[in-house]
């Protein structure tokens, strides 16, 4: 098949100027569409279309298709249109079909557009035969007096008649006479032998007017066609170019409305995240300071149960280390006796047991602590040894006391006040030589070696000769 290369005006002028159909076969990537492309260039259809037919391949997704679809809507793909000379579609092949279906189509354009040319060329042929035979009969004379010029003047009038007689003949049978041709034949009847007797210049004078006008008319009425034509297509530009700002408007605001919406969503998205993210965040430190006070307070209630047992422990222990106080009495020549009494012993018990201990070797004697410096009194002797502080343990000094009377441990007078004095002050001096002169004299006074003789046993008590301090 032999496609047209040009655009679709161009092919509509070149079928217009052979007096062909126009053929646009609109075609895609489909099967179908390679099919009907096919068909189209079967050997047969080639030859059945050469020459009467002006045919031209328009892309389906092409700029031109979507031109060629506002005048002529393109239902389906592939679709082919023979349109006639005057615009109309003499037939329209939608889909594919085979070579055969093809060439029936074909036939049937190719008879329609016959009937069509024949219809449109018969009134056309009339009055080109009314208008062209007077011209060519007057115009004969002319031409050959011109180009012979030895014609006689008597023959002249006689062709004149036979150039005017001519049309009338050829008029009459058609039938198909305008009211002008009528009023001009009745007047050239009348007129007839007045014509007959006119000059040769004036006849062929007429005539030629008469020629200029009717080229000068049909001058006007192709410029009239081409100006209306220009119009059109200038119209048909206009719409086409308004029609596609407006597709390019709307593709521009559903993009925008597309952005927009796309933004709008994305923003949503990210609020929603953020929302997500500070609720995780939220219950992340929501279960951490659970998790944390129930550690703290699991640690504060082990904290608590380890003092509490702690202190259990402590109390226990100080019960039980206040249950026994060990009493370690440091006699004036610097030996010490060590026992062990219950804390609810009276002190009075106490200095019983140094009394039997050490005898007379003192005389008699009063009790005191050197670490805070106390001396006990009478009132102290009924009290227990845990009520005076001398429980777990304690170091108690025996101060003799000469002269006083036997009922009484501490004398407040005056001179018992200052020899106290003297007795502690001096008792460090005397302690250290008690202790050198038993160090030098390992022999113990025969009064200190018979008293522990003459006691029983005690298994709680010790005797140490040693003036150290209590363990």
């Amino acid at each position: 098949m032999r496609w047209f290369e040009g655009s679709i005006p161009a092919a509509i002028a070149a079928s217009k100027q052979h007096g062909a159909v126009f053929v646009v076969v609109i075609a895609g990537d489909d099967e179908q569409s390679k099919q009907m492309l096919s068909s189209w260039e079967d050997e047969q259809v080639v030859e059945l279309t050469n020459n009467c037919f002006v045919a031209i391949k328009v892309d389906a997704k092409s700029e031109t298709c979507v031109q060629f679809s506002q005048i002529y809507p393109v239902v389906c793909i592939p679709s082919s249109f023979f349109i006639g000379d005057n615009g109309i579609p003499l037939e329209i092949i939608a889909g594919g079909v085979s070579a055969e279906e093809l060439m029936n189509r074909i036939r049937k354009v190719k008879q329609v557009h016959s009937q069509q040319t024949a219809a449109a060329a018969q009134p056309n042929l009339e009055t080109s035969v009314q208008a062209a035979n007077p011209s060519t009969s007057e115009s004969q004379p002319v031409n050959s007096d011109i180009t012979t010029g030895t014609a006689s003047a008597s023959s002249v009038p006689a062709a004149s008649k036979e150039s005017l007689s001519k049309p009338m003949e050829i008029a009459g049978p058609s039938g198909h006479e305008a009211p002008g041709e009528e009023r001009s034949q009745s007047s050239d009847d009348t007129s007839q032998a007045s014509q007959a007797e006119e000059p040769l210049d004036a006849k062929v004078e007429r005539l030629t007017k008469k020629l200029e006008e009717r080229r000068e008319q049909k001058r006007k009425g192709e410029e009239e066609n081409v100006i209306k034509k220009e119009i059109e297509r200038r119209k048909m530009g206009k719409d086409m170019l308004d029609f596609k700002r407006k597709q390019e408007e709307e593709k521009t605001k559903r993009i925008l409305e597309e952005r927009n919406r796309e933004k709008a969503e994305e923003k949503a998205a990210r609020e929603r995240v953020k929302q997500q993210i500070a609720q995780d965040r939220a219950e992340r430190a929501a279960r951490y300071a659970k998790t944390q006070e129930e550690a703290d307070a699991a640690k504060a209630a082990a904290l608590q149960t380890r003092q509490a047992e702690q202190e259990m422990k402590k109390e226990a222990a100080q019960r039980e280390r206040s249950a026994i106080a060990r009493i370690q009495f440091r006699l004036p020549d610097g030996s010490s006796l060590t026992n062990q009494f219950p804390s609810e012993t009276k002190l009075q018990e106490a200095r019983q047991f140094a009394a039997q201990e050490v005898g007379n070797r003192f005389g008699h004697f009063s009790l005191a602590t050197m670490f805070p410096r106390r001396e006990f009194t009478v009132e102290d002797l009924e009290k227990t040894l845990l009520e005076l502080e001398l429980a777990p343990s304690a170091s108690i000094v025996l101060l003799p006391q000469t002269g006083r009377p036997t009922n009484t441990v501490v004398q407040s007078s005056s001179t018992g006040g200052i020899w106290s004095i003297l007795g502690t002050i001096l008792y460090p001096l005397l302690a250290v030589w008690r202790f050198l002169s038993c160090f030098l004299f390992s022999s113990p006074p025969p009064a200190a070696a018979e008293a522990p003789r003459n006691q029983p046993p005690r298994p709680s008590t010790s005797t140490n000769t040693n003036s150290g301090e209590p363990k």
